[in-house]
């Protein structure tokens, strides 16, 4: 029962997560061989203003 977990900042479409949690289990069902009914995606979004990159918060880029 693999599962994925995807860290990301907030801001992206409902339709734009769909999208990337069906491209995720088809590339699960095609390398490692299992049912896509098995695969579990889940994304875990964070606010832009606590999650940086190079010392900048998200919501300042």
């Amino acid at each position: 029962m693999p599962e994925i977990i995807v860290y990301a900042a907030e801001g992206r479409s409902a339709e734009q997560k769909k999208s990337l949690m069906k491209d995720l289990t088809d590339a699960m069902v095609k390398n490692f061989g299992v049912p896509a009914e098995v695969v579990t995606v889940q994304i875990v979004e964070a606010p832009k203003a606590n999650k940086a990159k190079g010392g900048i918060p998200f919501s300042e880029r």
